[in-house]
């Protein structure tokens, strides 16, 4: 029998996180192994416990999900995060994948399958909420066939650069970098620059900072 995966869940809400745990008690190859109610006890307990996912809430007071997800990683970087989130927004979701969060699921979608999302990270799949628009690229097809100076483009983009400062950094014309952004899109089948960022960093096409 395989190993059951170990979970840690992090939310600032006891009732979300005993809702979470009964969701997770009916997965029979997965296992709670702690609780943490905010970013700075998920740091402690992940070092602690060494889950192999945490489940980690977004937003919290103090330390939130972003900070304690960077930290958590900078020590376990084997570790893996799946951010839980009220906010769909392309900025969050950027930031949360760029921390190196595995996922982003919204905590009040109805269709919440929390053990799947589990399953599919630690399969080495991205996961992004169903709510969350996602193009083919993000489905494990690599076909990136980008030129030198758009990855360059795409590099800035996930460091999350304006079409304005990209253009100041390589003395081009704010059009020439719109029309480069486009075409990196085109070419990944790709609309949204959550997305993109997603994308990029999965398949190793830029450098994280």
């Amino acid at each position: 029998m395989r190993d059951r995966v170990s979970v840690l869940l992090v939310d600032d809400h006891a009732l979300v996180r005993r809702g979470f745990r009964r969701i997770l008690e009916d997965e029979r190859d997965i296992t709670v192994v702690g609780e943490a109610s905010d970013g700075a006890e998920a740091i402690r307990l992940a070092q602690e416990l060494r889950p192999q996912v945490i489940v980690m809430d977004c937003a919290m007071p103090g330390v939130n999900g972003l900070q304690a997800t960077r930290q958590i990683l900078e020590k376990q970087p084997q570790a893996l995060v799946l951010m839980l989130s009220m906010h769909p927004e392309d900025t969050l979701v950027r930031q949360a994948l760029a921390a190196g969060a595995r996922g982003y699921v919204l905590k009040n979608a109805v269709d919440l399958e929390l053990g799947t999302a589990i399953r599919r990270i630690v399969a080495g799949e991205t996961v992004l909420d169903s709510q969350l628009e996602r193009p083919a690229a993000l489905k494990g097809e690599r076909n990136s066939g980008l030129t030198q100076r758009e990855l360059e483009i795409l590099q800035m983009i996930v460091d999350g650069k304006s079409n304005k400062e990209i253009a100041a950094a390589l003395e081009l014309s704010a059009n020439t970098v719109a029309v480069h952004r486009a075409n990196i899109m085109d070419a990944l089948g790709i609309h949204k620059t959550a997305e993109l960022v997603v994308y990029a960093i999965r398949n190793g096409l830029v450098n994280l900072p």
